[in-house]
């Protein structure tokens, strides 16, 4: 294919010049501009001292939307026919919009000169020369930031073009704390200029600032690629990708359930970046949840709040909390931080879910917890469950009792050991209890009936029968 092509060109190299000037003419009349701009190549390489040749090249760049290209062969057309008004006008607009005032106030000028009356360069020579003011009168107010900002507007109605405008309202914006701004006009002058690594390492680190460490990646490398050896990106782009990769690697062992690994990979991240915020609260509000998933409810309750107060309004941290208060059997507090989390969001689905069950949770703590009554912990598992209920099942068995009043008192504790074992011991019936509901509570009965002894019967009753128990 490549030597088809190459004889594809010598034979386009051969054909006239005049054939090349015309089938470009009707290709760029049909829209096909790719087609069109190859015949002007040709052209321009067939007679290069041709100023009409460059010129009509030019006007297919400028269809294309890459007036940076067709500036160059209007240059070359002007330098070959300095009269030719037409080139000039159309290089002079191209100027204005990237914001090199002073070159198209030259070329307005130029062409008034020779066609005084003309009345499209005498308004471009205007606008050139308000946009001047406008320049100089916004560089001139640089401490003031918000005139600065609204100066600009009008300048980029002029010239949406011009990098250096754009960068300047984009450092106005950082220093008025507003990197989503600044990241916004930056974007755009990386492309405005050939070489503006200066805004690609800017952009850069607004992303990371910011904590969008992929796009701050994605920004340097593009710094890289323009200079493999610029000192200032490469330092920034190790910093970010160390850091990336740590930030990435600890959700992938959250995702896992490795939530002791993944506490341990945000505290190297805070070790890593100890100086941008984000970061820090990032890691704290992730290592919270960790140590709520890993039951570790008091350590928990410490980092929560120390996250709590960097971020007063992060739902999460507040969630998060709320679940380690519960591990703890604080209802109270567990309600209030479920409240609070809905106050700054009222439609969130989890957090009404978990402040329903937070209640719930609290008024059974008013009536039976089995989980005191064993006294293990919410995340104690069946064989710690089976252990305790044993010692109090032994403790409180009522043939340790000699007076009628400590027997029905033993018989009173023994009943709840019992139902808590039976409850806790139960997958289903531990996760109603867990959701705030007593599946051993009368009132949650269908019929009203309830029971108090959660084998059917009680043992203790019917006269000279004795219970042997064997504590299984």
């Amino acid at each position: 294919w490549e030597h088809v092509s190459y004889i594809l060109h010598l034979l386009l190299q051969l054909l006239p010049i005049e054939h090349h000037l015309e089938m470009g003419r009707k290709l760029l009349a049909a829209g096909q501009l790719a087609e069109a701009l190859s015949h002007y190549h040709s052209a321009v390489e067939g007679d290069s001292k041709n100023y009409l040749t460059y010129y009509k090249r030019a006007a297919v760049f400028l269809a294309m939307g890459k007036s940076k290209s067709a500036l160059p062969d209007l240059s070359q057309a002007i330098q070959l026919k300095p009269d030719f008004l037409a080139a000039r006008l159309q290089r002079a607009n191209i100027l204005l919009k990237q914001g090199s005032t002073q070159e198209a106030r030259e070329d307005f000028q130029a062409v008034l000169k020779r066609s005084p009356n003309h009345e499209e360069a005498h308004d471009q020579l205007r606008k050139a020369e308000e946009l001047e003011l406008l320049q100089e009168e916004a560089h001139e107010f640089k401490l003031r930031m918000s005139l600065v900002i609204q100066k600009l507007l009008f300048v980029f109605q002029l010239s949406p073009w011009d990098p250096e405008s754009r960068e300047l309202r984009a450092e106005c914006y950082i220093r008025l704390g507003d990197p989503r701004k600044a990241i916004m006009d930056l974007t755009p002058a990386t492309r405005l200029r050939a070489d503006n690594r200066a805004a690609f390492l800017k952009l850069s680190q607004l992303h990371y600032s910011l904590g969008d460490h992929h796009d701050s990646l994605n920004q340097v490398r593009e710094c890289l690629k323009l200079d493999q050896d610029d000192k200032e990106c490469f330092a920034h782009y190790k910093q970010a990708k160390k850091l990336s990769k740590q930030l990435d690697s600890a959700e992938e062992l959250i995702s896992e359930q490795r939530y002791q690994e993944a506490t341990e990979k945000y505290e190297s991240v805070m070790r890593t970046e100890p100086n941008v915020a984000f970061y820090t609260n990032k890691a704290k509000e992730r290592i919270c949840f960790c140590l709520v998933k890993m039951k570790s409810a008091e350590e928990a309750v410490d980092i929560c709040s120390e996250a709590h107060q960097r971020e007063p309004q992060n739902i999460h941290i507040l969630r998060d909390r709320a679940e380690a208060y519960i591990l703890l059997q604080e209802y109270e507090k567990a309600v209030e931080d479920y409240q609070e989390a809905r106050e700054f969001d009222q439609d969130n689905q989890e957090i009404r879910e978990g402040l329903d069950r937070a209640q719930k949770l609290l008024k059974q703590s008013h009536k039976r917890d089995y989980y005191k009554i064993l006294g293990v912990s919410r995340s104690a598992n069946k064989q710690e469950i089976i252990k305790a209920y044993r010692k109090l099942a032994q403790q409180w068995h009522p043939d340790n009792f000699q007076s009628e009043a400590d027997k029905k008192e033993a018989e009173k504790k023994f009943i709840d050991i019992a139902s808590a074992k039976e409850v806790l011991t139960d997958p289903e019936m531990r996760q109603k209890f867990d959701s705030g509901e007593d599946p051993l509570d009368p009132e949650n009965q269908q019929g009203g009936g309830g029971r108090e002894w959660p084998f059917g019967f009680n043992p203790f009753e019917g006269g000279n029968f004795h219970f042997k128990f064997h504590y299984n």
